[in-house]
């Protein structure tokens, strides 16, 4: 579990009414400016790069973007305590590794408020088991105002992650798409899964497993969606008495 209160404009170095071209175009470029590769492995970079991900996905996704555009506004509420001083409503994200949203866990939340003169506030935020992606809890805060808390899934090494459904690849030899069989792949919670896969399959196509997805809103699982790659075939070629 990882937390973060960073603005993923402000990451982008973008405005709020800015377009999906320009979106895509900071993105590529501070990307390639900040890549950890070019930087020497450098801790800043990585942290650099790993900010630009996540802002990425979310602000390129269409309906991820109004859903933090929507927590943006309610963060700009304000609220007055019982002191008569005006406390307004703070929004966070709290990132999740995938297996969470399916177990639950328990973390603190600090928040770093400048109009709270009594420093730094933790709360304890329990995240029930089959939590969706973008579910927002709120929380009372003890000194007037709230505090609206939205969980988002970290990057994963695996899956690329669209609302409740995963995508991952798999690759197979060019035999078994000719021939169609049955593969396995490991799922989100680490269980195997078999991929059926049809005799003929184009690369790139994507078999759908049902019901192998990230918890849904309303109950349920979305889907695991696996794109079919094919293996790089091995040619050996002999010259003389060499094999090349």
């Amino acid at each position: 579990m990882e937390f973060s209160k960073s603005n993923h404009y402000a990451a982008l170095g973008l405005d709020r009414d800015c377009a999906g071209e320009q979106i895509r175009a900071a993105y590529r470029l501070l990307a390639k400016q900040h890549h950890p590769d070019l930087n020497g492995g450098a801790r800043e970079a990585v942290a650099q790069t790993q900010a630009l991900n996540l802002a990425y996905e979310i602000l390129s996704d269409p309906e991820r973007r109004k859903e933090y555009d929507e927590t943006l506004a309610a963060a700009a509420k304000p609220q007055r305590s019982s002191n008569g001083k005006v406390r307004q409503t703070i929004a966070q994200d709290v990132h999740l590794r995938i297996e969470e949203f399916f177990r639950g866990t328990t973390c603190d939340v600090r928040v770093n408020d400048p109009g709270n003169s009594a420093g730094r506030e933790i709360y304890e935020l329990v995240i029930p088991p089959e939590t969706a992606v973008g579910t927002r809890f709120r929380l009372q805060r003890d000194f007037g105002g709230g505090l609206i808390i939205r969980v988002l899934p970290l990057p994963h090494f695996q899956f690329k992650i669209r609302g409740s459904d995963l995508r991952c690849d798999l690759k197979i030899h060019f035999k078994r798409a000719a021939q169609g069989g049955e593969e396995m792949v490991t799922g989100p919670t680490g269980s195997r899964l078999r991929v059926k896969i049809p005799a003929g399959i184009a690369r790139g196509e994507v078999v759908r497993i049902t019901g192998e997805g990230l918890p849904k809103p309303r109950g349920g699982r979305g889907d695991l969606l696996v794109r079919i790659m094919y293996q790089p075939e091995v040619r050996i070629t002999r010259r003389g008495f060499e094999t090349h």
